[in-house]
């Protein structure tokens, strides 16, 4: 009995003591945690490209300087032009930054976004799902469809889609965008041309080298304001209904929320209103 309960004694003791010990080392832990600093998120390196831009105090733009009236590089002045170009100026503003422009082109718009080649993407580009997928859009600014333009002449000949997709119809259309696919997907027995320009395919159809351009209808309005000798068709009823925003990378809400502000706040003051009364009307 005597060993038994001595080994019992020494088993409580070793116990006593690691308990002890643990709360002397736990406390001195404790304590030494104390001594130090609180570390929180804002001690690490800011990630949002929000931040990054207001550091480096530039905003890059990617902007295909080929679609009138939202974006245009103009040879003789060297400069873009534009309502998305007044636009994306108006941005930097609220930023403080100043603006960057980079040239993109429209199938290359995506991929140029992808390898970081500009932080937000301006100039008449409309807001799908595919685009999505790959992309965030912020929010819209302005509604649009796609419709023709054509020669005044050929007003009554020209009334609606079928009336377009005939074999003997000749169709000039920009690549990489919306336009491309829309002809893709909706016409097949006119002859179809790509150019590659897309600021040339009004005057080819002016001057009666094709019949049609499918593109948007402010697009279409802007052309026949501007040359006598074409008309947008349809612009009031358009084939499709789609809306335009600004394209930037996925996964950076703190840009996002703040483009989109921007966005909402341009809507409230009639800033936008201002760009289509300068640019489309």
């Amino acid at each position: 009995m005597s060993r038994r309960f001595s080994s019992l004694l020494v088993s409580v003791m070793l116990l006593t003591a690691g308990f002890f010990a643990g709360v002397f080392f736990g406390l001195n832990s404790e304590a030494a945690v104390a001594d130090q600093p609180a570390k929180s998120r804002w001690d690490h390196p800011v990630k949002s490209r929000l931040d990054k831009i207001l550091k480096e105090g530039k905003i890059r733009i990617g902007t295909t300087g080929d679609y009138k009236p939202f974006t245009y590089w103009n040879p003789e002045t060297k400069q873009y032009e534009g309502y998305d170009i007044d636009a994306a100026k108006m941005l930097a503003g609220s930023l403080g930054v100043e603006v960057e422009f980079v040239r993109t082109s429209w199938p290359t718009l995506m991929s140029d976004l992808q390898e970081d080649r500009f932080d937000l993407a301006m100039g008449g580009i409309s807001r799908n799902l595919e685009r999505q997928k790959r992309a965030h859009f912020s929010a819209p600014y302005i509604r649009d469809g796609k419709s023709p333009l054509i020669r005044k002449e050929d007003k009554e000949r020209f009334k609606s889609l079928q009336d377009i997709d005939q074999p003997s119809v000749k169709i000039a259309v920009n690549p990489g965008g919306t336009n491309e696919k829309f002809v893709r997907e909706n016409i097949k027995h006119a002859q179809v041309t790509i150019i590659e320009n897309n600021l040339d395919i009004p005057k080819l159809v002016a001057e009666g080298k094709f019949d049609v351009m499918i593109t948007d209808s402010v697009e279409a309005r802007f052309y026949a304001k501007q040359d006598e000798r074409l008309y947008a068709a349809l612009a009031d009823r358009p084939f499709t209904v789609h809306e335009k925003g600004y394209l930037m990378h996925r996964g950076d809400l703190d840009f996002q929320n703040w483009v989109n502000l921007w966005v909402e706040e341009m809507k409230l003051q009639g800033k936008f209103r201002e760009l289509e009364r300068k640019w489309i009307e």
